[in-house]
């Protein structure tokens, strides 16, 4: 699928919005994409995360981490096309962990992915927690990376579609200057 076929789906299902948005990373922003509306429909997440999977696939992971809640079904969805294992990371006490008796054997080869990288913060959260928990992260994908492709996470990356959407500083951010009112869309509370 090319970069055009996949926003076109975002764009029949009204996951990309224009407004005033309060990102999880606690910046703003005019654009936000909502994947979870995408996601909803399990042929199109799978043929998205299908796409996604091909283009980690060389890297032999053996595991699919994500953290929650958006990344979820990404790494579910991921983990079937390599036919490999999905776990995901949760936030306990504003600290990415992992819970529900999940676990790596030591160095098992991992994925990391996302529906949307912004600033990489969750992703290289997840890296971390992973890592910590012994396995060895290869790489790491999303469906959308909203930085241009700017974020490095240190490791081989993977997006459907790379955009090069503009984030603000809330302290320096245009639209709550014009008076423009914010919505927070995302799943994370802030920091």
């Amino acid at each position: 699928m090319t970069e055009d076929e996949i926003l076109a789906i975002f764009r029949e299902h009204s996951a990309l919005l224009e407004g005033h948005f309060i990102l999880s990373s606690g910046l703003h922003s005019d654009r936000y994409i909502q994947c979870a509306l995408v996601l909803q429909h399990p042929r199109i997440a799978e043929q998205l995360c299908s796409e996604l999977g091909g283009k980690l696939r060389h890297l032999g992971a053996k595991v699919v981490a994500a953290p929650a809640l958006g990344g979820v079904i990404v790494a579910h969805e991921v983990a079937r096309a390599l036919n490999v294992r999905a776990v995901f990371t949760e936030r306990q006490d504003k600290v990415m962990a992992l819970r529900r008796g999940f676990s790596f054997a030591s160095g098992e080869p991992t994925l990391v992915v996302e529906d949307v990288i912004t600033t990489g913060g969750s992703t290289r959260e997840t890296i971390n927690c992973v890592e910590q928990a012994g396995a060895k992260v290869v790489g790491a994908g999303a469906l959308i990376d909203r930085s241009g492709g700017a974020v490095d996470l240190g490791r081989p990356k993977a997006a459907l579609v790379t955009l090069e959407v503009q984030n603000y500083d809330p302290a320096q951010c245009p639209l709550c200057k014009s008076g423009i009112p914010a919505v927070k869309p995302g799943s994370r509370l802030q920091r």
